[in-house]
């Protein structure tokens, strides 16, 4: 475990624990939290982001549905059960790469309507008279 310190929202230092392990918050712990307008303007001056107060008023409410949602995820009794990136067990579903004979151009050009060359014969599209 280690320690690292980092500027909370009015300028003070913080000491943040940092873990090998995921860190998740008590859900009664994040359940209660909520972001300030006042931390979105010092996030958006960290971000070097010029907002406007209206645009820090939304940006507060629309991060604290997102706050909210992750306090919702977190209620979930996920003791025990491992992390993993998909729903469903990835496996290969393609045949394994044989190389086989290629089809010549005589057999292709075969059913070709037009043939011209050993290559297709197509109409000419785009072309203006």
């Amino acid at each position: 475990v280690r320690a690292r310190a980092c500027a909370g929202p009015g300028g003070d230092i913080r000491a943040a624990v940092i873990s090998a392990r995921p860190w998740s918050a008590p859900a009664s712990r994040m359940a209660n939290v909520s972001i300030t307008r006042d931390e979105v303007a010092h996030l958006a001056r960290l971000a070097r982001l010029a907002l406007a107060d209206d645009e820090l008023d939304r940006f507060a409410a629309q991060l604290d549905v997102i706050i909210t949602a992750v306090a919702r995820v977190q209620e979930v009794a996920a003791a025990g059960i491992p992390p993993t990136s998909h729903a469903a067990d990835l496996r290969n579903v393609f045949r394994d790469d044989v190389i086989t004979p290629s089809l010549g151009a005589e057999a292709a050009l075969a059913q070709a309507p037009a043939a011209e060359q050993d290559r297709f014969r197509v109409p000419r599209i785009g072309v203006e008279d």
